[in-house]
């Protein structure tokens, strides 16, 4: 084992020094005038849309842009679209199904960082390099080189720390993720800019890893905003083709009539209005990990559709959880096993410019992110808001720099917390004077910051100056 594990490293630094001399000689060559960017993310590039905003920013300010990263799910239609921006693909390695833990890992991260490099020595040197941090191994180190060759800048997007999230899997004291801390807390402090999610998260790392950054608050793209009824009742249309909790509950007899389970269509004035009698629309979205658990979910709906089953004054309920992730279907299973009559549970993947139109559509959003650090924030939350989404939120550290209880939405502990909101904001649904209306007036009214005006403020500056 130790001699194949030497054969290993060996081969794999020879590997690296002649692909680090490829990357020193395109420097060489280099006649650019300093406008490239990097963008990396060592993780699916259609699920990054922090990292999407960033490469959208720099290409409206003039750079040009290589977005580099996972090509598992397709990116929004902008940045395909956008001249500045082209797209590096990398493949995504499995485990190996063999072995220790230990050695399935070094083996993932060797060939990444071998991988990472090539594509590197195939592309013009950037000025920066915008990494994205979790998954920072081996990103860190790797794009640190290449700006030490290159004389770009490292710049460091920390959304959570890469540990935290391996210590919900393997426990916190496990070797692997004490070993992921480490490299983490050293690599950190190679880049020339940090930018981070939350004021929490920026004061714990100047305090525990000497390391400044600039917080960059995460804000809704000008695409989230509330959906007019038409687009809502063309995107219920498309939706119920395969999902039947978008589909109308019977047939109108008049055939000038089109029905979803939310809204009508006169086909002859192309009128819309909404159904009387209409299910409420309650929407979350999840990357279906640990750090989110859906029981409390399916506990408090439970607890609803007791509530209606008992007389409550309540509205049927159409739940839809949208994303991808490793506990989907264990939690697709538990979903599959309720037995509902008032509520109705679909788990569809949204195409990314379907995504703002149903949360625009939507009357609440819910959210059970738990951060592994305590210190990020949901950006999920952020897109809702953006479209004047009310929300009810999951407690936990940090979260009040984000929902204000009672102002825009509101914070829940448990199950018995969620239900019991469940039922205060959809009683008498639809209801004008109702809380739910309250909170969505005064998302209207806070004129939210959009991501490209904040972030020139923010970023820009930065970059200008270095």
């Amino acid at each position: 084992m130790a001699a194949s594990c030497a054969a290993l490293l060996l081969t794999s630094l020879l590997l690296a020094l002649l692909l680090l001399l490829g990357v020193w000689k395109r420097w060489r060559r280099w006649r650019t005038t300093a406008r490239h960017v990097a963008v990396v993310v060592l993780g699916d590039l259609g699920r990054s849309p922090r990292m999407q905003y960033h490469a959208l920013s720099l290409a409206k300010c003039g750079f040009s842009v290589t977005f580099l990263g996972f090509y598992n799910s397709k990116p929004r239609a902008e940045l395909l679209q956008n001249d500045r921006i082209g797209i590096v693909g990398l493949t995504e390695l499995q485990m190996l199904a063999v072995g220790p833990r230990v050695l399935q890992y070094g083996v993932k991260v060797v060939v990444q960082a071998l991988q990472l490099l090539w594509a590197f020595v195939k592309m013009e040197p950037a000025v920066y390099i915008f990494l994205q941090n979790p998954p920072g191994l081996p990103g860190i180190a790797v794009c640190w080189l290449v700006c030490c060759l290159c004389g770009g800048k490292l710049v460091v997007d920390w959304h959570n720390y890469g540990y935290s999230i391996m210590g919900l899997v393997h426990g916190p004291t496990h070797p692997l993720v004490l070993l992921a801390k480490w490299y983490e807390k050293l690599c950190g402090r190679l880049s020339h800019l940090n930018l981070c999610v939350t004021y929490a998260m920026r004061e714990d790392l100047a305090q525990n890893w000497s390391i400044k950054a600039v917080t960059v608050y995460d804000k809704p793209a000008s695409f989230f905003r509330e959906t007019p009824l038409d687009l809502q009742h063309q995107l219920f249309v498309k939706l119920g083709c395969l999902h039947p909790a978008f589909r109308a509950g019977s047939e109108p007899s008049d055939l000038t009539t089109e029905r979803s389970a939310f809204t009508e269509r006169d086909v002859t004035s192309g009128l819309v209005t909404h159904q009387r009698g209409r299910p409420a629309l309650l929407v979350s979205s999840t990357s279906w990990t640990e750090d989110e658990d859906f029981t409390i979910l399916l506990e408090a709906l439970e607890k609803f559709e007791r509530l209606t089953v008992d007389g409550e004054n309540l509205p049927s309920l159409v739940c839809v959880i949208t994303g991808k992730g490793p506990l989907k279907e264990h939690y697709s299973r538990l979903i599959g096993q309720k037995r509902f009559r008032h509520v109705r549970v679909c788990t569809p993947w949204l195409e990314a410019e379907d995504y703002p139109l149903l949360l625009g559509s939507a009357d609440l959003g819910v959210c059970l992110h738990k951060s592994s650090s305590g210190l990020d924030l949901p950006m999920k939350v952020v897109d809702m808001f953006g479209c004047c989404l009310p929300v009810c939120a999951v407690n936990f550290q940090c979260l009040q720099e984000l929902v204000k209880h009672e102002e825009n939405g509101l914070v829940f502990r448990d199950s018995e917390d969620l239900a019991a909101q469940l039922k205060m904001l959809f009683s008498k649904f639809p209801d004008p004077a109702g809380k739910l209306n309250q909170f969505r007036k005064n998302l209207r009214e806070s004129r939210q910051l959009r991501w490209h005006e904040s972030w020139k403020q923010t970023v820009l500056p930065l970059l200008v100056d270095t």
